[in-house]
């Protein structure tokens, strides 16, 4: 058993490790690898927290992306931290990889030379084994992947990848000698359910063999985990969270002019459900046409959802915002009334993890009008924060819809309690202190397989 020396005597328990929750008397610098699918990228506020919040304990960051995001829209801490300094690319999107394959062929000879120079030919060579690797060794993938990292850049304290995907990634390369560093992976809700169905269920058989530890960001994902083969002792449950200094409490009133303001943040895909509140508040505003609903985020159905709201008839009152930057998102959420996140699971088997919106919205004081799916039932207390109710039922949206305009003077008590229990299980800083302390431990210790 390991034990991180702490100040408090406050500990979680898992099956042979105890990490302490808050309060670390001494710590190691660490260097650390982010890898992720996309960065920086507007909906995933949670890995921008976790880096930033790891820069301002005094660790060392680089962050890993499949693809760097041109967006004209980015949240300020990008800016403030410089992290685009600190992201590169790789990947068969990256600009190290040419497409054509007879430059791709030709740079890949050039690196090796030049790394026959200076001693460190072995990842690269190691990664056209072609028996062992197969596709990703024959279309030199690994080659490039693993090139980014030749030199001094390769060794890390931990390489913590964000999604299933990545950590393959990282333990591939960690076996050819192209990366060294204790690999942590943390599920959130695709990559262990949509890219299962895609992949089957033995795709991170590997990973589970070779990887140091598992943070699925709930208890549902860590159920998944243990059902799919990963050995329980190297599972914590380890939340995203949010910044709860930047989300100020207010309780939730009615307009002198009684307008009630409903809002909903997504990104526009079929698992966040937004088609399902439309027709929900298509219901409601024949009651009620005081009804004001607005719709922040972008994506791929956005033109379904549109056309919807006009078949409807709803518009004038349904308001499309697209993208905002998270201090729009925090001033439109102090003008509201109601959160709603109707979450279902895509047709493809995609689910939710637990919606950093939803955090966002009730540690603002809004109640919240959610869905029974995935993780969010372990945010969203039923009755007291808000209401769940069960997955593409619009009445029964409606309904729960109505009840909360009907009465208003349940909304200061439930934004409280959910701003409560916001506080305490989901604080980006209490959260970070932790994920610090979950990575110590690893330091000083020896593989587990």
């Amino acid at each position: 058993m390991v034990i991180c020396e702490a100040s408090t005597n406050d500990q979680i328990q898992t099956t042979s490790i105890e990490y302490p929750v808050t309060g670390i008397r001494a710590t190691s610098i660490m260097k650390i690898a982010f890898f992720v699918d996309r960065f920086p990228y507007l909906s995933e506020t949670f890995i921008l927290n976790q880096v930033t919040g790891l820069l301002d304990r005094g660790h060392h960051v680089d962050i890993y992306a499949r693809r760097i995001e041109n967006q004209p829209l980015a949240h300020s801490e990008v800016e403030h931290y410089n992290l685009l300094n600190r992201t590169f690319q790789h990947g068969h999107c990256s600009p190290a990889m040419p497409k054509n394959k007879f430059l791709r062929l030709t740079k890949a000879l050039g690196l090796i030379a030049t790394n026959l120079l200076n001693g460190r030919p072995h990842p690269l060579l190691n990664s056209l084994n072609v028996l062992k690797y197969g596709k990703k060794a024959a279309s030199l993938r690994l080659f490039f992947d693993a090139s980014i990292f030749i030199g001094d850049g390769q060794k890390y304290d931990i390489v913590h990848c964000h999604f299933g995907p990545n950590g393959n990634l990282a333990v591939l390369l960690k076996a050819i000698g192209a990366i060294k560093g204790k690999v942590v992976t943390t599920f959130h809700g695709y990559d262990i359910t949509q890219y299962l169905r895609k992949h089957g269920n033995n795709v991170y058989h590997d990973l589970f063999y070779s990887g140091d530890l598992f943070l699925p960001i709930s208890e549902r994902w860590k159920r998944k985990l243990i059902e799919l083969g990963c050995r329980e002792e190297k599972i914590i449950v380890h939340h995203m969270g949010i910044d709860t200094e930047k989300f100020l409490f207010s309780p939730r009133r009615p307009d002198e002019n009684g307008a009630v303001k409903i809002i909903s943040t997504a990104r526009l895909v079929e698992k966040k459900g937004i088609q399902y509140s439309v027709k929900a508040i298509a219901r409601v505003v024949k009651k009620f046409p005081n009804i004001e609903y607005g719709i922040v985020g972008d994506g791929p159905l956005r033109g379904e959802i549109e056309d919807l709201i006009n078949e409807l008839e709803l518009k004038g009152r349904v308001r499309m915002y697209g993208w905002m930057k998270q201090e729009e998102v925090i001033e439109l959420l102090k003008q509201s009334h109601v959160f709603l996140a109707p979450s279902v699971t895509s047709k493809e088997g995609d689910q939710e993890g637990i919606p950093v919106a939803l955090m966002e919205a009730m540690a603002q004081g809004l109640p919240v009008l959610s869905t029974d799916h995935s993780g969010i039932p372990e945010l969203v207390q039923d009755g007291t924060s808000g209401f769940l109710v069960p997955e593409r039922d619009v009445e029964a949206l409606a309904n729960k819809l109505e009840y909360l305009v009907e009465h208003p003077e349940i909304w200061p008590e439930m934004g409280k309690a959910g701003r409560d229990y916001v506080k305490k299980h989901y604080d980006i800083h209490r959260l970070n202190d932790r994920l610090v302390e979950i990575f110590q431990p690893l330091l000083d210790r020896d593989d587990i397989h």
